[in-house]
């Protein structure tokens, strides 16, 4: 690789990192050209992005970034998973990683604080941004579900007695 090349890719995932929220670093081995392509699509469909990094790249990369201490992860076959969403990328890269014992998570970060395995297995436990969205606009519609049965509740006891009454005078 040219030194022209290598300082792109650098810059480029210098780029990355500094974007980023999360950061997870992967170690796979022996992953098939399929397998890759999979986990690229499912962190792509989950809004995170997925590379197989040179470490020593990685490392210059990094610096100057919020996730400068991940520096002692990169060893040995090292691959990244970024996101903007603190959970998305956790959440697929353990999910992939329980399914095929050719990846394992090394470690990661969240906008600085360095997090070991537990603590992206426990990251990818928490529901995804769009999750806690849904979440939210459900509570603050329920109040007013809520109060729209209240009101009609009324009218409707007073129809069904009117009713009764109507059919008792019929009898």
């Amino acid at each position: 690789m040219k030194k022209s090349e290598k300082t792109k890719l650098v810059e480029t995932l210098h780029a990355t990192f500094s974007e980023a929220t999360s950061v997870i670093i992967t170690h796979q081995v022996g992953l098939t050209v399929t397998e890759s392509n999979l986990i690229r699509e499912k962190m792509r469909n989950a809004g995170a992005r997925y590379k197989v990094t040179k470490n020593r790249i990685a490392k210059i990369a990094l610096h100057g970034t919020k996730f400068e201490g991940l520096n002692d992860h990169f060893t040995g076959p090292t691959a990244i998973g970024t996101s903007d969403d603190p959970v998305a990328a956790a959440k697929t890269l353990v999910e992939f990683a329980k399914s095929n014992s050719k990846m394992s998570i090394i470690g990661g970060s969240i906008d600085g604080q360095i997090l070991d395995k537990s603590g992206v297995e426990a990251l990818a436990k928490l529901p995804s941004l769009d999750e806690l969205r849904a979440k939210l606009a459900g509570l603050l519609l329920a109040p007013a579900a809520k109060l729209a049965r209240v009101t009609q509740a009324p009218a409707s006891k007073l129809a069904r007695v009117v009713q009764a009454r109507a059919d008792q005078l019929q009898s």
